[in-house]
């Protein structure tokens, strides 16, 4: 169980609601150290002048904001301590805002709240319930960690969910940042922008996080156990896709139908199979299983059957090794 990174209280108007913050995430990132080819020995980050060479005490560490190249304001640790704005203990809202209003791109972090005495727990539940009724986010700014934090304050799925945001003033401007952005054009070809809006409706889906994966740190981890048990690694790259000219996006899109409309009749045929199991009983799917050959049939409950059973019903892939 998480501990809390902050513990205060929230207010809207006069209501006072004691709460704690807890991390939503964690990072499964795989995490390497440095180490010295050809040894074990690991190899650290020093602070080191740059001019002498030599490793520098932390206590002898300041900040330097550069005005010019080569000239700096110097402020010590203890200056900055004084401007901090400190740990706050209050999370005010300010205000309701409508969440679908807000750009994706200014939300950063996000984190649990939950009450943080049970005696709180009906003014905890009433905001819950009133911000998911009203499709309303609270607006607050608060401090923690020597950082104020401009943060929203919604309902999710029973509980407050606060997300941190950024600034206005930190979000760049795209027509400044991206280079060749073209200008947004009103004169589409008919037939193309009905096609792709088509191709859009065929891959609609439902949101489902579990359906997603790093797959990369995947190959990350089993290159890391493969090279722990000795075994061989060849890794192989797909070859990377060519741009769609504008004279081949009719076809592009027209083939993309067709292989949207075949992955389509798949699942309709896969969850057709699904339904015809789940009106079997055991004997039912064990009669089956035991025809197809499935292992350790005799050891499974009905749901099991049923899984492996659509398990073996689904297209394999021709998995090519490389060589």
């Amino acid at each position: 169980m998480a501990k809390p990174v902050w513990k205060g209280t929230l207010t809207f108007g006069l209501v006072s609601l004691p709460v704690a913050l807890y991390p939503a995430t964690e990072s499964h990132t795989v995490r390497f150290h440095q180490l010295q080819r050809g040894t074990t020995d690991r190899v650290r980050q020093r602070r080191v002048n740059e001019r002498t060479g030599e490793e520098v005490p932390f206590e002898d560490v300041v900040k330097g904001y550069e005005l010019t190249e080569g000239q700096y304001v110097v402020v010590e640790p203890a200056e900055l301590e004084e401007v901090s704005p400190g740990r706050s203990r209050t999370i005010e809202i300010s205000g309701f805002a409508d969440p679908a209003e807000i750009d994706p791109v200014f939300f950063d972090k996000t984190y649990y709240l939950g009450p943080a005495d049970p005696a709180a727990a009906k003014v905890y539940q009433l905001l819950v319930e009133a911000l998911a009724h009203s499709h309303r986010a609270g607006i607050a700014v608060f401090s923690m960690r020597g950082r104020e934090y401009l943060t929203a304050v919604d309902s999710a799925d029973g509980l407050l969910e606060l997300h941190t945001m950024h600034w206005a003033d930190e979000l760049r401007d795209p027509q400044q940042e991206v280079p060749g952005l073209p200008a947004r054009r009103k004169d589409f070809n008919r037939t193309e922008l009905a096609t792709a809006e088509q191709l859009i409706g065929m891959l609609a889906v439902d949101w489902r996080p579990d359906d997603y994966h790093d797959t990369y740190g995947e190959r990350v981890r089993a290159l890391v156990e493969a090279k722990a048990d000795g075994r061989a690694t060849t890794p192989s790259a797909g070859a990377e896709p060519e741009a769609t000219g504008a004279g081949e996006l009719m076809d592009a899109l027209r083939r993309s139908l067709d292989q949207a409309r075949g992955s389509g009749r798949r699942r309709a045929e896969s969850e057709k199979a699904a339904e015809d199991l789940s009106s079997l009983s055991k004997a039912e799917l064990y009669r089956r299983a035991a025809a197809l050959g499935v292992p350790h049939r005799s050891t499974m409950t009905r749901d099991q059957l049923q899984y492996a059973l659509q398990a073996a019903a689904r297209p394999r892939r021709n998995l090519k090794r490389a060589s």
